[in-house]
């Protein structure tokens, strides 16, 4: 342990997790074991978190720094790395250190991005050799939005979020905003306001705008934060939430209309006396690829 507190950071090798966001996201149904059937589409971002990782050869893996709230047992980085571990009888360990800039809890995949960074990175570092595939299989069992990362693309999603078929997106700039509350994602998927049974759309409808976040009505009605920001960001763009929140977005046509408006929120915090609660934002552009997709063929 002493070798992991005393670690530098300058020996730890940096790898991007970037976060995404849901451009609309249908519950067509829901499978016997609970899980939810879905439609969406995922998109990369040119923001997210830091993974640092530095190889060990006695085979401990350990994170540098507890994370509040998060058992080190529960870290999905951890796992992700022991079951990386398990699955090749890796005699590799590995120190872990995560830079967190996505918000957590805000329906934008950070915790799934990290885990799925830790799988491509120790994959490259460890030298295994795993296809993207099979560390696809390996990010499903850490969670359901796990293998878009490992993916890599752009994708339209369906089933529980393993069936992905890349999609091209335009290029895009956007104004990400998260309200301060905490949401309950096994409670919006719960509740008995959830539409379960949308008809199943397609991609040209997806193009034509007519699509939705059915989780938004739920989040809406529950969390008048969420309601109030989604409000205040509709007067400059069509404003969407992502996942089961908290965090919305608008698209925008370049960088300066989208900065002009994270203005107003960080400097009058406007916003925050509308939604009556603290805010966060940034922007960003979508990506194409993930930054590590060439980690795994």
């Amino acid at each position: 342990m002493a070798d992991t507190v005393n670690a530098t950071m300058h020996d730890f090798q940096p790898f991007p997790a970037p976060a995404k966001i849901n451009l609309f996201l249908h519950i067509t149904g829901r499978r016997p074991d609970g899980y939810h059937l879905m439609q969406s589409v995922f998109r990369l971002l040119d923001f997210g978190d830091t993974v640092h990782i530095r190889p060990r050869h006695d085979g401990a893996i350990c994170r540098t720094e507890p994370i509040p709230g998060v058992a080190e047992i529960d870290d999905l980085c951890i796992r992700a790395a022991t079951l990386l571990q398990q699955h090749t009888n890796s005699k590799m360990g590995a120190d872990i250190h995560v830079s967190k800039h996505t918000p957590m809890g805000g329906g934008l995949g950070g915790g799934s991005s990290d885990a799925a960074t830790v799988l491509l990175a120790l994959n490259h570092l460890w030298q295994l050799g795993l296809k993207r595939e099979e560390l696809i299989a390996l990010g499903l069992q850490l969670g359901a939005d796990v293998p878009f990362f490992i993916f890599g693309q752009n994708a339209w999603v369906e089933g529980i979020g393993e069936k992905l078929q890349p999609i091209q997106l335009p290029h895009t700039c956007y104004l990400v905003i998260t309200p301060r509350v905490h949401i309950s994602t096994a409670e919006i998927f719960s509740s008995k306001e959830l539409t379960r049974d949308t008809k199943p759309t397609t991609m040209a409808t997806f193009l034509t705008g007519m699509v939705q976040n059915d989780l938004e009505t739920v989040v809406r009605q529950q969390y008048p934060e969420v309601a109030k920001t989604l409000i205040w960001l509709s007067q400059f763009s069509k404003a969407r939430m992502s996942g089961s929140g908290a965090s919305v977005f608008a698209e925008f046509e370049n960088q300066e209309q989208a900065e002009a408006v994270l203005a107003r929120v960080k400097q009058t915090r406007e916003l925050q006396q509308y939604a009556d609660c603290e805010v966060s934002g940034f922007c960003a552009h979508g990506l194409n690829r993930h930054p590590l997709y060439t980690l795994a063929d």
